[in-house]
């Protein structure tokens, strides 16, 4: 039976790079995929955009494409990607520029775009935004980005027409992986248990090294070894969609059972309907089971018909936060702490009084992680101050970070090392929309 190998390129916007060089390299793979997109970094990405056309794409796509394309040119690896983000016809055409410069003549890229819902965000000022359960139009800040999930369907597009490179804006995470499995094997596209098995595959592969062990680590409870030279995970499966997890023997790490079984809970809220562009995937009756070292058999998963609606992230500006940070250290140091964000609480109520829609008062080392009013505090040898707010304006915003830095001359004794920051926040909003207003749009450029 006919089987191809997959591997995972990246979990995250700013994952490691070598990892992914490793399995081009040594993995013996078909397809890689770069999983790049969270909800809020698409939205950072549309502000980039606005700001310089040329702009909005993974801010590491030329460091990663730079060792990738050429690595994936030589061993005949295709690589699938949503670094494009809110700008991925721009990403192709830089991704042309390097191929170019390294002599990659031949080389197909593709594009897929169609998830940009914003010219037509207007229609959907009803619907009921998830998060707030109230409609769209209520939603507080201007709206920058609108970005509905796509499933495979573009880059089945592109890879039909012979593409070496996809690069996607906002796809499901699992898309990225399962396409060339439907490629390779003609499944079709109502086969919703060959869908879930490898929407299931996909899950696995989304977030890079926490399946071979990386978030899975525990010192003395879930010991992995090798984590400074963590390998990422490789799929092979086969057209029926029996397949298994293993990783290169030489990465560290592991893939057992247990790193498995962990990865399959993430982000999952209903393991029986996991609603995807694609399918309704049903992980209920997942099962793992260890085949050799580093070597899982994964069965169970089905699937059901795909809703008629996508889930779209909305972007919004939401507000501006401010904070500041100082440290001291040495006896006395915690009273000399508390007195500091004392002196900060009055400060920031004498010169803007109920401008802050929330603010928060940290002592890092003592509360800040867990935010318990109830601690009791012993002394440390050092401390560290943080206090942060949320305000509608940048000019509100930045009184928080000044009041901060303000404290070197103004007591309590002993302050250094202060940093202060003020930044624009884009939230993410979630709505429903008519998967009909969803049209993936395939652009294919050769080198």
């Amino acid at each position: 039976m006919k089987t191809i190998r997959i591997g995972s390129g990246a979990g995250y916007a700013g994952d490691r790079l070598e990892p992914s060089l490793e399995l081009i390299e040594k993995g013996n793979l078909d397809y890689i995929s770069y999983e790049c997109l969270a909800e809020r970094t698409i939205a950072i990405g549309q502000q980039a955009k606005l700001k310089d056309p040329t702009k909005g794409y993974n801010s590491l796509l030329e460091y990663r494409m730079k060792r990738a394309l050429p690595l994936c040119w030589k061993y005949g690896v295709k690589l699938i990607t949503n670094m494009g983000a809110a700008n991925p016809q721009a990403a192709a055409r830089k991704c042309v520029e390097i191929a170019r410069k390294h002599g990659l003549i031949g080389m197909k890229i593709a594009c897929v775009t169609g998830d940009d819902l914003l010219p037509v965000i207007e229609k959907y000022m009803d619907t009921e935004v998830w998060e707030t359960h109230a409609p769209l139009s209520e939603l507080p800040g201007e709206i920058v980005s609108a970005n509905a999930y796509m499933g495979v369907e573009g880059i089945l597009q592109a890879l039909k027409q012979g593409a070496d490179v996809v690069i996607t804006g906002r796809v499901a995470d699992p898309a990225i992986f399962m396409a060339p499995v439907i490629h390779e094997f003609g499944w079709d596209l109502d086969d919703w248990d060959k869908l879930g098995k490898g929407t299931m595959m996909g899950h696995l592969l989304e977030c890079g090294g926490q399946v071979t062990g990386g978030y899975f680590a525990e010192p003395g409870k879930k010991d992995v070894p090798g984590l400074g030279h963590l390998g990422f995970p490789i799929v092979e499966i086969a057209e029926d969609g029996s397949f298994f997890v293993t990783k290169v023997p030489e990465a560290g790490g592991m893939v057992t059972k247990e790193t498995c079984s962990e990865q399959i809970c993430y982000e999952i809220h209903d393991p029986e309907n996991y609603l995807t562009p694609d399918v309704i995937a049903n992980f209920k009756q997942v099962r793992f089971t260890e085949v050799g070292k580093d070597k899982v058999k994964v069965e169970g998963a089905t699937g059901k018909p795909k809703t008629g609606t996508l889930k779209c992230s909305i972007g919004y500006k939401d507000c501006f936060i401010g904070d500041g940070e100082i440290s001291y250290g040495g006896p006395g140091c915690l009273n000399r702490a508390k007195l500091a964000l004392d002196i900060l609480k009055e400060r920031l109520e004498l010169v803007a009084p109920g401008q802050f829609d929330e603010m928060k008062y940290d002592l890092i080392g003592c509360n800040s992680l867990y935010w318990n009013p109830n601690y009791r505090y012993e002394e440390p040898s050092e401390v560290r101050v943080r206090i942060a707010g949320r305000a509608r304006t940048k000019e509100i915003a930045d009184l928080i970070p000044n009041e901060v830095e303000a404290l070197y001359t103004n007591g309590p004794a002993g302050g250094c090392g202060a940093v202060k920051r003020t930044r624009e926040i884009v939230s993410v909003a979630s709505i429903l929309v008519d998967r009909n207003d969803v049209k993936p749009v395939v652009e294919l450029l050769e080198v």
